[in-house]
């Protein structure tokens, strides 16, 4: 059983201020000594870096498209063991989800499938009495969806505070925090949302601290506390990256990190050391050698884009990247590692690996996907179906190699990616929890060198 009080933080509509106040709370819990458990819903990596730095605790993700509904709480009770309090950064909208997909992937979803009660973020700078109507509609749409409370961002002045209380007094709902309006928080954003922690250092740690004394003032954290107690246990064991025993060495797979890689899900390094690997990560934009002994090789995404001078500068480690390549052993990349081992970036050397250019583009490409593998790799076997999701304003040129990655099904047929000696090169984003037999198999392909 999986008894951790719990809160799920969500807004009628994205811009609503759910970041500031779900980042704000975990800090502010966590300075009163409370081990608290962060938690996104959806893909996004961005987010989960500045819970981690609220917490101390890997910030994770509960994607139901991605991992499917029936792993969200094992996922959950995972992150949150021997927590005191776990708070869940909902996405969007509370009731907005995967695409033509109904409820999927939604908020609400997952706040029903941790049964845990919401707290509803809602933007007031332009509202006093209609607020309540607001607020009914979202506690009313589904009645399987708890809403315990509101807390009500950017209220300009005691006398807007007033009407607002006066007219949510009807709706029955709490007033659980007021956060006035005031100059933002110092998280500037910039093509793909706000500009990661690691990018930003003490500029990152001083805005969280804002958040939490933000959020501390304003928010009654007692009665949140009380409210997150009501959510009852879950009958869920938790989601562990278990394999059998592995005898012998560990093979050292080295994870491209630092400020150019920032994007990676906690539990791929937690699946690749259970499947028997050494993890080691490296910094491309500072490391010119690999780490000693690596057998493999995963670079996930980021901005590479923002450091292509400089990553390019580094010609020591992308030689020594070509070679590992070209020698066969496993490398998977993903979105930004994908770039990295294009033979261009936005005209800036990289590694060459593969025969392809890479340049910023106007255009978003934003959506989770339906893949196919299309052959054989290091990752996964011919026919092996995954979802994912694509994040980038880069195109590729050309997009797939003659033996591609992937055969994506939605939204349109069309092939991706590259497959060449061991490498497995993407845009695609995946989450392994939900196909741990990715990390086996590439650890077994390491161990196999």
């Amino acid at each position: 059983m999986v008894n951790v009080p719990r809160l799920v933080i969500a807004a009628p509509a994205s811009g609503s201020g759910k970041t500031t106040v779900a980042t704000g709370l975990m800090a502010a819990f966590a300075a009163r000594g409370l081990a608290v458990s962060p938690h996104k819903v959806g893909p996004d990596y961005i987010d989960p870096g500045y819970h981690s730095l609220a917490t101390g605790r890997p910030g994770r993700n509960l994607d139901a498209y991605m991992c499917g509904t029936e792993l969200i709480a094992p996922l959950f009770a995972h992150g949150s063991a021997g927590c005191d309090l776990a708070v869940v950064e909902g996405v969007m909208g509370l009731y907005d989800g995967a695409s033509g997909q109904g409820e999927l992937a939604s908020t609400a979803q997952v706040a029903k499938l941790l049964r845990a009660p919401v707290v509803l973020v809602v933007d007031a700078s332009s509202q006093s009495r209609s607020v309540a109507a607001l607020v009914h509609g979202f506690a009313s749409w589904d009645p399987e969806v708890r809403i315990g409370g509101v807390i009500l961002n950017k209220v300009a002045s005691d006398r807007h505070e007033a009407l607002l209380r006066d007219a949510l007094d009807e709706s029955g709902l709490p007033v659980l925090g007021v956060i006035r309006r005031a100059p933002q928080v110092a998280t500037p954003s910039r093509h793909l949302g706000l500009v990661p922690v690691a990018e930003r250092g003490a500029d990152a740690v001083n805005a969280v601290a804002a958040m939490g004394e933000r959020v501390r003032v304003g928010c009654d954290l007692d009665a949140l506390m009380a409210l997150a107690r009501t959510a009852p246990a879950l009958p869920d064991e938790p989601w562990a990256p278990a394999y059998a025993p592995v005898e012998g060495p560990r093979p050292v797979v080295a994870v491209a990190g630092g400020a150019a890689f920032t994007f990676a899900y906690a539990e791929h390094a937690e699946l690749l050391t259970a499947a028997g690997a050494e993890v080691v990560v490296f910094d491309p934009l500072r490391d010119e050698k690999l780490p000693v002994g690596t057998a493999g090789l995963v670079i996930g995404g980021g901005f590479p884009e923002m450091y292509a001078p400089e990553l390019s500068a580094n010609e020591p480690l992308r030689r020594a990247v070509t070679e590992l390549a070209l020698s066969g052993a496993p490398v998977a990349a993903e979105c930004a590692g994908l770039l990295y081992l294009a033979r261009e970036l936005d005209g800036k050397p990289m590694c060459g690996v593969l025969d392809a250019e890479a340049r910023m583009s106007e255009r978003l490409t934003l959506g989770y996907r339906q893949a196919v593998a299309v052959s054989d790799s290091a990752l996964a076997v011919a026919g092996t179906r995954m979802r994912g999701h694509e994040f980038h304003r880069t195109v590729l040129e050309p997009g797939a190699g003659t033996t591609p990655a992937w055969g994506m099904h939605q939204p349109e047929r069309r092939v991706e990616g590259y497959v060449q000696r061991g490498v497995h090169a993407s845009y695609l984003h995946t989450h392994w929890a939900a196909s741990p037999g990715v990390a086996r198999r590439f650890v077994e392909h390491c161990r196999a060198r």
